[in-house]
């Protein structure tokens, strides 16, 4: 009868050990990677849908307009008829589509 008791703890310890680092690992996920992985796929769609004289706002905070585009950037002219050549991952925000209207 000992053993019995004894053999029944020992695998409980093992279970009881590994339901909490799966559940750790799941919340992880759900909390952690996948809006990044989201967040990561609606950037490049915003990237994807730019076009020449859409407004944008840059990661550094740059507001202008798309002149140019290429496959890996973006020639915006910014106030004063200044143009500058951004890579296509500064782009933070589409800010024609934010400062439009919703219907």
């Amino acid at each position: 009868m000992t053993s019995a008791i004894i053999l029944q703890v020992g695998g409980t310890g093992m279970l009881g050990t590994l339901v909490p680092m799966v559940l750790i690992m799941v919340v992880f996920y759900f909390f952690m990677i996948r809006p990044q992985v989201k967040k990561a796929k609606d950037h490049k769609k915003l990237i994807s849908e730019l076009q020449k004289g859409d407004k944008i706002v840059t990661t550094a905070g740059i507001h202008g307009k798309i002149v140019d585009l290429n496959e890996t950037t973006f020639l915006i002219e910014v106030e004063g008829g200044t143009k500058i050549r951004f890579d296509k991952t500064a782009i933070s925000l589409d800010a024609t589509k934010a400062s439009a209207p919703k219907v």
